[in-house]
């Protein structure tokens, strides 16, 4: 065997067992969800799939309005990854391809709020939303979240390289204004970084624990994952039945991550047979 066909073996070998580890959590959490509690602290442990796994199921949806909270998470998750991906890319689009006045200044004070820790800016937000009129409404969810520092960073820097200067020259020749080059110029070749920016932005909401609960004072009105935390008893906690309740809501994401990813390949491949 030559040196790079060993090389190509190793690996190959390596990937798969990254593959394998990251894959692990995944399969425990299916484990402890189609079993019983006693069985989770049984020792040995058991590492094969139970047969509870509709039964613990259906404790969940007599314990917590799954559905309904579900159904809140998702509107919320669409709306802010919808509003992301429109202010972000468009934020980006100007600082990659436009000189203005400010552009470094601004793009610096940009960066700069990375190092502000989230939790100091939930107290402004929750007055400011009170103001507003807005706590325990679908706005407190997905208002604030419409535009982020990563997103407009992460775009900046695709557009940066994935945007010829050529095509916006042409663009403005063409007497197009900003809007319409933005439009039919950047978000073409933007496609493949808006999805990875949609995914990881309707993956974060979707998981967001914090903030739901602070602002979503109605309980019958929950997000999905502060639906969950109602499972955990007082005095005890069925962890079989909270793990299939984590199981059940992670099923949707896996959806969509597979569903993002293969647009994100798709329009990766695209794009290379075009340059």
């Amino acid at each position: 065997m030559s040196i790079e066909r060993l090389r190509t073996a190793v690996g190959h070998v390596v990937l798969m067992l990254g593959v394998l580890v990251s894959l692990f959590p995944f399969y425990w959490m299916v484990v402890m969800a189609s079993n019983t509690t006693p069985d989770i602290f049984t020792y040995p442990p058991r590492l094969w799939i139970g047969s509870h796994l509709f039964e613990n199921m259906g404790k969940v949806l007599d314990n917590i309005d799954f559905f309904g909270s579900m159904l809140l998470t998702l509107i919320a998750s669409l709306g802010v990854t919808v509003l992301v991906l429109f202010f972000d890319s468009l934020a980006a689009f100007a600082f990659a391809k436009y000189d203005f006045p400010g552009r470094n200044v601004l793009f610096a004070i940009l960066l700069a709020t990375f190092m502000i820790p989230t939790q100091l800016s939930l107290v402004p937000q929750f007055v400011t939303l009170a103001e507003f009129g807005w706590i325990g409404s679908l706005k407190a969810l997905i208002i604030p979240g419409a535009a982020n520092a990563f997103g407009i960073f992460w775009m900046r820097q695709y557009a940066r390289g994935a945007i010829p200067d050529e095509l916006i020259s042409a663009a403005k020749v063409d007497g197009a204004g900003f809007f319409r080059q933005y439009l039919t110029v950047g978000l073409p070749v933007l496609r493949p970084g808006l999805a990875f920016l949609g995914i990881f932005t309707f993956i974060n909401v979707w998981n967001d624990y914090l903030w739901p609960l602070i602002v979503m004072t109605d309980p019958n009105r929950l997000t999905l994952q502060v639906a969950l935390d109602q499972l955990n008893g007082i005095y005890g906690t069925d962890y079989s039945m909270v793990m299939a309740g984590a199981l059940m809501s992670v099923i949707p994401l896996i959806g969509v991550f597979l569903i993002g990813a293969r647009s994100f390949i798709a329009d990766l491949a695209a794009g290379a047979m075009k340059f």
